[in-house]
């Protein structure tokens, strides 16, 4: 067939026309300037970036009859002979179907031999990441002290498949994803060159679904240019592509924001009648939502979001009309349900349901409102019940609150009397009631704890007395080295002098302890000693080795 498609029509034919690889190209050309070009390259980045394109335009600059020069002279023998794949000194290998010990072995065996013609004899390697690992094996040596007329260069789509012993005998560079705006820009001058001129808005869709990869993009036009007649227009490459329109993904989240179900299910049955991908249509909606995110937060919006002038602008008008929280809410409950959306058999009906919900999700409230409703709770509460109309300044007064140590004043009073003295003159309960309550403002563990295992007993001058009750686990709480001393601060800071605190266990449970273990040992005594065991003891020439009690005292 004698058309040749726009990917190997318009391939680069020097490093200036490579899109969006400068940090490559220009390396590459002070490289071949200063005469300090390594003897194997290796080239990883993703699919249709350039990798093989870039090898064989440093093969022409390196045999170019004017060379070696940057910039070959794509005249000469050697440049016309790369150019159209039949250079004798220019062997370019795919690793996927040479990936055997045997051909890596002929390898070795032809680099001995100086070049037919040309300066350098050029090994391109492709997908070298396919070679077996005893191929690899055989390369080394090799690879690490090639004759001064032979060259390697490597090009993959994943280096981590490459042995560290490989990848340290190589110069590397990364390519990069080709953004879609210098895809449009490419494929725009190419259009131009086909006396083609379609709007932009379609040549943004064919370069969003390259992903990146510019033949991917020019594949996609050239289908594009084949399937329509005339200028296409964005609905007809959307038809002719089999990809989801912009605008049904703009209505679909839409629906779900403004909770609309009826509108959910109409957009997602449309989609499904035209036979398009319903789990391509959720990856586009994830994307959406995190770029809607990124408007919302409004820093380095163009650079963030790879989109057109008029879709940024309405995407950053439908994240106007909602809270980053919203949005974010959305946007999780999205990524959490990537893996069953796509791992289902059944991806319209796992959307409907997911998609429903989301249109009953509630927008959650920020982490200082609930903190605000939180603190007039808890004013609410100690202040007897009485509310708190909002917080000073919001139109209202709210009511003074009130101190419960000492029942009454304003904030500031209140402020004063919970961290002053306690009236120690009143009963005990009163004053250990009070003292809770700072310990627990500071400590709430610490002061339930109290308030379940401990009473007050005796407050002298010098010395205070506590008793300890209730279950172990409150016990050993109070008994902490680092809570007695707590309590022995709020003790001293509510009396305003030196006490010495003493902390005993309760009497009544340590006496009926004692009692119930003294009635069992005087049982097992009255057992020893009765005449019968005496008696049984020596007829039958024995010992005692334990007493057992039939039944436990004092249940």
């Amino acid at each position: 067939m004698s058309y040749l498609v726009l990917a190997r029509k318009y391939r680069p034919q020097c490093f200036e026309e490579v899109v969006s690889q400068e940090h490559v190209t220009r390396t590459l050309s002070h490289a071949i300037t200063a005469d300090r070009v390594a003897h194997a390259l290796l080239f990883s980045g993703p699919r249709g970036t350039g990798k093989t394109t870039v090898a064989r335009i440093l093969a022409k600059a390196l045999n170019c009859e004017k060379g070696p020069s940057p910039v070959p002279c794509n005249e000469c023998v050697s440049c016309i002979g790369i150019t159209e794949g039949h250079a004798v000194d220019v062997f370019e290998i795919d690793g996927a179907s040479n990936n055997g010990v045997e051909q890596v072995r002929e390898l070795r065996e032809n680099v001995k031999y100086l070049p037919a013609r040309s300066r350098f004899k050029i090994y391109i390697i492709d997908e070298v990441h396919m070679l077996s690992l005893p191929a690899f094996n055989a390369l080394l040596k090799t690879l690490e002290e090639p004759p001064s007329h032979v060259m390697f260069m490597f090009a993959t789509t994943e280096p981590h498949k490459i042995p560290i012993t490989i990848l340290s005998r190589c110069q590397r560079h990364d390519f990069r994803r080709i953004d879609a705006e210098s895809i449009t820009a490419h494929l725009k001058t190419i259009c131009r060159q086909e006396a083609m001129e379609p709007d932009e808005e379609s040549l943004w869709l064919i370069a969003r679904e390259a992903a990146g990869s510019m033949r991917d993009a020019l594949s996609l036009l050239d289908q594009v240019m084949t399937c329509s007649q005339g200028v296409p227009e964005p609905g007809q490459i959307s038809d002719i592509l089999g990809v989801i329109d912009r605008k049904a993904i703009f209505d679909l989240s839409s629906a779900i924001l403004e909770r609309d179900a009826a509108a959910i299910l109409r957009i997602i049955d449309d989609v499904y009648d035209r036979g398009l991908n319903l789990k391509k249509l959720y990856a586009d909606l994830l994307t959406h939502f995190r770029n809607l995110l990124v408007a919302k937060l409004g820093r380095d919006v163009k650079k963030l979001v790879d989109l057109p002038g008029q879709e940024l602008t309405a995407l950053q008008q439908q994240a106007e009309a909602h809270t980053p929280m919203f949005l974010n809410q959305v946007f999780d409950m999205l990524y959490r349900e990537e893996a069953s959306v796509r791992y289902t058999v059944q991806p319209r009906l796992v959307l409907e349901m997911m998609f429903l919900r989301l249109a009953q999700l509630q927008p959650a409230l920020s982490i200082d409102v609930l903190i605000d409703k939180l603190d007039r709770l808890r004013k609410e509460m100690t202040g007897g019940g009485q509310k708190v109309s909002g917080p000073a300044g919001s139109g209202g007064h709210p009511p003074p609150e009130t101190d419960p140590l000492s029942g009454g004043g304003g904030p500031q009073e209140a402020e004063s009397r919970s961290r002053g003295r306690i009236d120690d003159s009143s009963d005990l309960h009163q004053f250990w009631e009070a003292l809770l309550e700072r310990i627990a403002a500071d400590h709430p563990a610490f002061g339930a704890s109290l308030r379940q295992a401990a009473r007050l007993l005796r407050l002298g001058e010098k010395r205070v007395e506590i008793e300890i009750q209730g279950n172990g686990f409150s016990r050993a709480l109070v008994q902490r080295r680092k809570n007695r001393g707590i309590l022995r601060d709020v003790l001293q800071e509510a009396l305003g002098r030196p006490v010495e605190v003493r902390i005993r266990a309760a009497e009544g449970a340590e006496t009926a302890k004692v009692e119930k273990k003294n009635e069992i040992e005087q049982r097992k005594r009255e057992a020893l000693n009765h005449p019968l065991v005496a008696d049984a003891v020596e007829i039958f020439d024995g010992k005692i080795v334990d007493v057992k009690l039939l039944q436990e005292v004092d249940k």
